[in-house]
């Protein structure tokens, strides 16, 4: 049996706390005019990202290309039989979690209990934690949380010492009902968290039935650190995830749930999981597929370009990067050689250098291609960049570049513009790391 593929239930009406907030030095980027201002006010103005007092360096993020992939791993996720809980420590923004539950999404999921803090503080009433939580004071605050019975959190349990830390804290805070675990499976020797054998996952779900205060309701896991990971690697362990949820459930040990959780999937692999988890065979009660996927919601122009398994299935659509990081020129001492104002504070570095896409010239406006340039290196405020012979670019302008990596993308910002094509921001983007 498979769960239907439900949205995110009704819910009391949040207030736009992020659009009363008042712009001010805080927030990089926003026009020193617009001080005072709540960012609801500024939006309304509807200013250019060129024009209307924006200063460099500037985060910039595509109103249509967050819309196109929105929409695109919902369709995919229903169209494979999934539920969808997007990984929200990419972003960090309640406003985008709304779109993603407005676009269907089951609940989100987050890393660290402070992320479940940020969700529910905005009235996100389902969460799966992708962890085993082992913090008192936050199992404490989770106990909290579990008295509003229209909650639902789930969380990794991955050791027997977890299991008995959780059982002890939730016990000690007196939580008004069992809190809801997985039991996760680990990609392989070497890889991260995770009970490393069934052997191993037997022994956490039998301390989990010991421990009052829990109560086992699937398995899960994490394909993208399987060892040397590859197409066959990664559908191998999707099938041992697959048994272990058969084998579990033909022990019995899912007597107390209505519904058998089995979750996996990045932003690498989720064509695996689609076509693995279509193979998991009937179960005695119906099945929440739940993929996790997170960096989908901007995609990026290098990290994620290259792995996004929509390469392998092009025929499924495609994702579309949508942050562009614009920084000026400041500094042109050789022909060879310029410097921007903006740096490892600004961009994403961690995997790869920003990618130099367009120019806007300084004394025009026009945008053309950013041939011959290349970001080479990056300091904490300048960018550093070569120039081939030809390429034109002088001090004043503009360089507009993709970024590899959207999850240390959104956490160098606070406030995001949104733009369209045309440059006009619509709404500015709040996150919480």
């Amino acid at each position: 049996m498979t769960a239907d593929q439900p949205g995110q239930p009704e819910q009391p009406e949040q207030p736009d706390t992020h659009r009363l907030e008042r712009v001010d030095h805080r927030f990089k980027a926003l026009p020193p005019d617009a001080d005072g201002l709540t960012t609801g006010e500024l939006a309304a103005q509807r200013r250019n990202l060129f024009t209307g007092g924006f200063t460099t360096p500037v985060l910039a993020l595509s109103a249509e290309s967050v819309e196109h992939n929105l929409t695109l791993l919902q369709t995919y996720s229903r169209r494979h039989g999934l539920s969808f809980a997007p990984h929200g420590k990419t972003s960090m923004s309640p406003q985008l979690f709304d779109r993603q539950l407005a676009h269907g999404a089951w609940g989100i999921t987050v890393a660290v209990p402070h992320q479940a803090r940020v969700c529910r503080a905005h009235g996100i009433s389902r969460i799966f934690l992708a962890n085993e939580v082992v913090d008192a004071a936050a199992l404490r605050w989770l106990a909290g949380e579990l008295a509003d019975p229209d909650f639902r959190f789930i969380c990794y349990v991955d050791s027997v010492r977890g299991v008995e830390l959780m059982n002890e804290a939730l016990t000690g805070a007196d939580a008004p009902r069992p809190l809801d675990v997985v039991v996760e499976l680990g990609a392989g020797d070497g890889a991260r968290t995770g009970a490393r054998t069934e052997a191993d996952c037997a022994a956490v779900a039998d301390a989990v039935a010991a421990a009052p205060a829990l109560r086992l309701v699937g398995v899960a896991g994490y394909e993208g650190e399987v060892p040397d990971a590859d197409g066959e690697r990664v559908r191998t362990w999707l099938r041992r995830l697959n048994a272990l949820a058969a084998a579990f459930d033909t022990d019995g040990r899912f007597a107390e749930t209505d519904e058998i959780v089995v979750s996996a999937g990045g932003s690498a692999w989720f064509d695996a999981v689609a076509d693995v988890l279509a193979e998991l065979p009937p179960l005695s009660r119906p099945v929440l597929k739940l993929l996790r996927s997170g960096a989908y919601v901007s995609h990026d122009d290098g990290h994620y370009r290259h792995l996004t398994p929509f390469n392998r299935v092009p025929e499924e659509g495609a994702l579309q990067p949508a942050f562009r990081l614009w920084a000026q020129v400041v500094s042109r001492p050789s022909p060879e050689q310029a410097f921007l104002n903006a740096g490892k504070r600004d961009a994403a570095y961690d995997l790869d250098l920003p990618e130099a896409q367009v120019v806007r010239d300084g004394r025009t406006g026009e945008i053309r291609p950013a041939t011959g340039i290349t970001v080479t290196g990056l300091s904490d405020q300048h960018g550093w960049v070569r120039t081939e012979p030809g390429a034109a670019l002088e001090v004043g302008d503009w360089l507009g570049m993709g970024l590899s990596h959207p999850c240390t993308s959104f956490d160098k910002w606070q406030l995001i513009p949104l733009v369209e094509a045309d440059g006009t921001v619509t709404d500015y983007i709040r996150t919480f790391f």
